[in-house]
């Protein structure tokens, strides 16, 4: 009987004991994963810093030779008649007399306070040059953004669908015809054809003078450029989905629905699609640039006034402090879309989450 109940004593420490050990390497192993993950999140944001610096001090130095005269952007055509001490004096009050490493540093100090320096070209502060702006090239992008990611799934589906018959291949040449053409050339027609021969839409600007408010009138303006930017990317990613969609129909799995009596409908849609779409999101995530990207020249030639419209003043009047928070905002843009597409795969794919830690070293 003793030795029972020593036993079971034995037993009692036994599991007290290993209880124990497992709560100190359940412990410890929480704090491992807590300093993984902020290992993980500390090198994306020490990364992320290094870019952004790298971008501006590349984009910085690049900009200083240009040829050009920011005197010019500034005080425009007074500066021919200035003397060469009013000259310098101007480049003084400016800061273009220093050396551009100093002009670096000093832009770079006031830029971590805010402080991003005044447009020569609007003397205003940038950031409130910007913001005005920034709202038109937001609509322009967001639109043709959200109309690609409406039409495209389904002008590929469609595609899909009728494969190898006329309606496939029609969409497909003219799809692949329209996708060639360069955009500032096919502004210039749709504006030749609808605002110019037709009248049918203002051919440029954001709204007609003195109706600022009126929503009717910006749809108006925004009819041609939108049918530009979207015309333009639209085929890439639709053509994209249609072929995803026909290797997933040719699958081995495919392959046993239908012969267990599913039909296409039910096949191609509860199955084929939803494997595609998720890969669909993660590219568009990372087209975004892109997409914003193409407004930017869609902008210049249809004079509307937004962010593409000020890159090309800044670059054509050496408008430096403009020029380094536009290529700011658009390296953040880029970054943030890749870590956004990244993290779409990564929930995809888990395995590519873990390809991404091998190679990071973990």
């Amino acid at each position: 009987m003793k030795i029972k109940i020593f036993n079971r004593e034995i037993c009692v420490c036994a599991l007290l004991a290993t209880n124990s050990i497992c709560a100190k390497s359940s412990a410890e192993m929480g704090k491992t994963v807590r300093g993984r993950i902020w290992l993980y999140y500390g090198r994306k944001i020490f990364n992320f810093l290094v870019s952004m610096l790298f971008l501006s001090v590349a984009v910085f130095f690049v900009a200083r030779l240009a040829p050009g005269d920011p005197l010019r952007s500034y005080y425009g055509d007074r500066v021919e008649k200035m003397s060469p001490e009013e000259r310098e004096r101007a480049e003084e009050r400016l800061g273009l007399k220093e050396p551009v490493l100093t002009q670096y540093i000093r832009w770079l100090e006031h830029a971590l306070q805010g402080d991003f320096g005044i447009s020569y070209k609007y003397k205003r502060n940038v950031s409130e040059v910007i913001g005005a702006r920034l709202g038109n090239t937001l609509m322009l992008g967001g639109i043709s953004l959200a109309l690609i990611l409406i039409l495209a799934p389904g002008l590929g589906i469609w595609c899909a669908w009728h494969e190898d018959k006329w309606q496939d291949r029609l969409v497909c040449r003219a799809g692949t015809v329209l996708s060639c053409i360069p955009e500032f050339w096919l502004s210039l027609v749709l504006v030749f054809i609808f605002a110019v021969s037709l009248r049918w839409l203002p051919g440029s600007g954001a709204c007609s003078p003195g109706r600022e408010d009126d929503i009717s009138d910006r749809i108006q303006h925004l009819i041609l450029p939108l049918a530009v930017a979207v015309t333009n990317h639209l085929w890439y990613y639709a053509y994209m989905i249609r072929n995803r969609i026909l290797e997933e129909a040719r699958a081995e799995y495919v392959l046993l629905a239908r012969s267990k009596g599913l039909s296409k409908r039910t096949v191609f849609f509860r199955h084929c699609l939803r494997n595609v779409l998720p890969v669909y999101l993660g590219l568009m995530a990372i087209s975004v640039p892109h997409i914003l990207g193409g407004t930017y020249i869609v902008e210049m030639v249809f004079s509307y006034p937004g962010i593409g419209t000020l890159a090309y003043e800044s670059v054509q009047y050496q408008d430096y402090n403009m020029l380094m928070l536009l290529s700011m905002f658009s390296g953040i843009l880029v970054m943030t879309c890749s870590a956004i597409s990244r993290t779409i795969n990564a929930w995809i794919d888990p395995g590519m989450k873990n390809t991404e830690n091998v190679l990071d070293g973990r």
